[in-house]
């Protein structure tokens, strides 16, 4: 491995990367203008880090899980648009320069990536800017959006910029009582975990409770964020701002620290409930895995599944029954239909909540008065 080269940041422009990191090529310094970074995309997963504080770019060098990393669109795949902190999408084309962050991705529905080993080039794998190399994908996406990195961003002195520098989750546990915890899990992605909890929130909102909601796993990016708060909820917080792009393969101590700190931050803020999504589907390893762990189970006090048909919803029902979860209703994508509903509920007789049912407000009331008394009961 070569030495790791710092280039600082000149009036000159840049015209297309001069570096990948591949080995066998030359060390060629890379010039960027501070004008440069300015007129980069800025995606949504490196968003909250300080970018002001960028003042030269490591061109050769092993990325680490959270790295920014300034790169170049090659070729426009499966993400046409970029997505920022605010929620817009801005279109790629090639040759636009982004500020990415290096992470995992784990989306049936989609691709399997992980970190690069170098900087030659990789993909973007989320429309958040997750940047990483696809090691699968479904037959049914196109191939991911191609970028060649110019340089993983370094500060002043030196230092690699990374996610973990925008976490700003308390450091210390919340002394005070837990407002009332509703886990929203499901089978699968877009099985309706979002839904489920935006119309929750807005139906907790409409009975006059204070709701703030978090997403605990998953891949960095708005829509879930904007979903939440646009139904009510205020706070709304992710993994990413606990410092994480994404969290496939984080070891679980650390989700469940991200799940203690949101309760945590939802609690010092105030909340009376709070409605806390874990991606994926329940055979995804890290959201098995955090459901079981007892500091979940002990700081939660009601769980709704969302599935997207009745076979589905039969065994996710029979599989958190087996983990000592008893689901408040079956919901998602499977509660839209009438047919699937009754085949559901003429194997298992349980409830399943629709859009309607999940933002009624006098249903929500009487949900949070049942969970506080069983509270109460539980000691």
């Amino acid at each position: 491995m070569r030495s790791a080269s710092i280039t600082h940041l000149t009036s000159q422009n840049l015209a297309r990367p001069a570096h990948t990191g591949r080995p066998g090529q030359s060390d060629v310094p890379v010039v960027l203008s501070p004008a440069g970074l300015a007129h980069a995309l800025v995606a949504y997963s490196a968003s909250r880090v300080d970018l002001t504080r960028a003042r030269a770019v490591l061109t050769d060098g092993v990325p680490r899980f959270g790295d920014l990393v300034l790169a170049a669109v090659t070729g426009v795949g499966q993400h046409a648009r970029l997505e920022n902190q605010h929620g817009r999408k801005a279109p790629l084309t090639e040759g636009v320069q982004v500020v990415a962050a290096y992470g995992t991705r784990y989306a049936p529905d989609q691709f399997e990536a992980v970190v690069p080993d170098d900087l030659g080039p990789c993909e973007l794998v989320a429309a958040g800017g997750i940047a990483g190399r696809v090691l699968s994908q479904h037959a049914q996406v196109k191939d991911a959006t191609r970028i060649e990195p110019i340089g993983i961003l370094l500060d002043a002195g030196g230092r690699r910029l990374n996610t973990t520098d925008g976490a700003w989750f308390p450091t210390t546990p919340h002394s005070g009582v837990d407002p009332v915890v509703m886990l929203v899990t499901g089978s699968s992605m877009n099985s309706g975990k979002t839904t489920t909890g935006a119309m929750l929130c807005r139906g907790l909102r409409a009975a006059g409770f204070q709701v703030g909601a978090a997403k605990v796993t998953g891949t960095g990016a708005g829509n879930d964020m904007w979903a939440f708060h646009d139904n009510g909820a205020r706070p709304v917080v992710d993994f990413t701002h606990a410092g994480y792009p994404s969290t496939w393969q984080v070891p679980l101590e650390e989700l469940v620290r991200i799940y203690e700190q949101s309760v945590d931050h939802l609690a010092a803020a105030g909340c009376d409930v709070a409605v806390i999504e874990v991606a994926d589907g329940i055979y995804q390893p890290e959201t098995a895995a955090l459901l079981r762990h007892p500091a979940v189970r002990a700081r939660h006090d009601g769980i709704l599944f969302a599935a997207t048909d009745p076979l589905c919803a039969t065994a996710g029902y029979g599989w958190l029954r087996e983990q000592g979860f008893e689901p408040l209703a079956v919901t998602g994508v499977l509660s839209a239909s009438v047919l699937g509903t009754r085949e559901f509920t003429a194997v298992i007789d349980h409830p399943v909540w629709d859009s309607s049912a999940l933002s009624d407000a006098t249903r929500a009331a009487h949900l949070v008065r049942t969970l506080l008394e069983r509270r109460e009961a539980a000691g």
